[in-house]
């Protein structure tokens, strides 16, 4: 299929824009060996694809046609039932074109009237194709005639030799192409070598180098990016694997990636939109601080100029709700009651550390997790760690509360509830579920959260590690 053309050596191309007088747009399909009745004309966004036209057959020929101009980029041709598919470049300018192609030879078949982007783009892609058997050749043998490995790894580098010459003749011939650009961008890096550093500083030396030159050759302002199959790619590797794992690195990351963006409104609306959902069902500790900084960077500073009051209003709100119980801040100090009626609060407990944990009697994982938790506490509770248990029941369902714990062997640390929910803790601490474990140090900073129960030990044991080092 066609498709699979697009991806060899490892690269996406298409190409520049050439201006016409034209309005609106009108793409004439003819297929060969196809017997179906319909084609659909989808496109790249971001990290998924998107339904645009549909056209039926008439005459022999499939027509798309709109009486405004499609937003340029890299276009589908979907072909049901099986929804086989091939790429069709869009251009500002070049948006009347004919296509013929036939099913069983797409790339080699590919024929345009109207649309030189589309000409020069499918002549390149049947040069690389003339190049593909032999490579794949070439490799098979390098795994299987190891006698004469060298011998095929040497040949290999000669075809790909030919591939990155005919790359840099499109650059030279077409520098301010999109083609040229996507070219560059997709090639690798020339990083140096820094020879004076030892290995360690050499490699992280390296490390930054790449990392901060990642985006050189690659616009993302460009209108075209969001559309060109590639940019999500490449976003998501810098941030998966060229971004330390931790939310203040994510957050200066993201930051960076937008300000590359901030002339591409759609680029920088759809990304700061995926970023901040990605930060708000993101499993990994902590991310919820990415969350408040993206709010307070670009909601709550009038940037999201999409977003309609009510919407902000609750993003906001949300922030507001998060940001008292972010990692390294202070644990909000409420009171809460025992089954005696005692009050206690959490600046009550003396320990090294404090956990938290709420819990409800009805609350099936709270059940599972419950002996590994028990477990844990006659394991750490003389090592300088006490648990405070935090029932969520309310009102007349409260006595279902001290049943439980009786039932359950639960009575060997501290147990509280807020029948009235006076404290507003499920407000305070974003209880939406049960369970919920809080980690808290001596001076009730919050070290970790919402861990499972069965992680108890592994943490708490890596946190007293931490603090033996510090």
């Amino acid at each position: 299929m066609f498709a699979s053309f697009l991806t060899l050596f490892g690269c996406l191309f298409f190409l520049s824009p050439v201006f016409g007088q034209q309005s609106g747009y009108r793409i004439e399909v003819q297929v060969r060996n196809f017997e179906g009745d319909t084609i659909r004309l989808g496109y790249y966004f971001g990290k998924s694809q998107y339904l645009k036209d549909t056209a039926v057959i008439e005459n022999g020929k499939f027509v798309f046609e709109g009486e405004e101009a499609l937003d340029p980029g890299l276009f589908l041709l979907v072909f049901p039932p099986d929804n086989s598919f091939g790429h069709i470049l869009i251009a500002e300018g070049q948006q009347h074109f004919t296509v013929s192609l036939d099913m069983n030879e797409i790339v080699n078949s590919a024929r345009f009237k109207g649309s030189e982007e589309n000409d020069i783009y499918y002549n390149y892609l049947r040069q690389l194709e003339k190049k593909r058997p032999e490579a794949e050749k070439l490799r098979e043998l390098i795994v299987s005639d190891s006698l004469h490995a060298k011998e095929h790894k040497d040949a290999l580098a000669v075809i790909d030799k030919e591939v990155k010459d005919l790359q840099q003749d499109i650059v030279k011939k077409y520098p301010q192409s999109f083609t040229a650009m996507l070219i560059k961008a997709s090639s690798e890096i020339d990083i140096p070598d820094f020879p004076d550093a030892d290995e360690s500083t050499r490699r992280q030396l390296q490390y930054e180098y790449y990392r901060a030159h990642y985006f050189d050759d690659f616009d993302l302002n460009d209108p075209r990016a969001i559309r060109s199959g590639l940019m999500q790619q490449k976003v998501d590797y810098f941030l998966q694997k060229l971004t330390y794992q931790v939310p203040d690195s994510q957050s200066v990351a993201m930051d960076y990636l937008l300000s590359l963006m901030d002339e591409n409104p759609d680029a920088f609306q759809y990304y700061l939109v995926e970023f901040l959902n990605e930060s708000a069902r993101s499993k990994r500790m902590g991310m919820d601080a990415v969350y408040v900084h993206l709010v307070d960077t670009y909601y709550s500073t009038g940037r999201a100029t999409w977003m309609d009051e009510e919407q902000l209003s609750k993003l906001v709100k949300q922030a507001e709700t998060l940001r008292p119980i972010l990692i390294g801040k202070t644990a909000p100090d409420l009171t809460f009651y025992k089954a005696s009626g005692e009050t206690l609060k959490i600046s009550d407990i003396d320990a090294d550390y404090t956990v938290l944990f709420f819990w409800a009697p009805d609350c099936g994982h709270c059940k599972k997790a419950i002996p590994s938790i028990i477990d844990f506490y006659n394991t750490y509770k003389t090592r300088g760690v006490e648990m405070l248990a935090i029932c969520t029941k309310t009102g007349s369902d409260l006595s279902t509360c001290w049943e439980t714990i009786e039932e359950r062997g639960m009575g060997i640390w501290v147990n509280v509830a807020d029948q009235y929910l006076r404290s507003r803790y499920k407000t305070i601490y974003d209880i939406k579920t049960t369970p919920q474990i809080f980690i808290l140090d001596k001076d009730k900073k919050i070290l970790v959260k919402k861990i499972a129960g069965e992680d108890l030990a592994p943490v708490m044991e890596e946190l007293m590690n931490l603090g033996k080092e510090k």
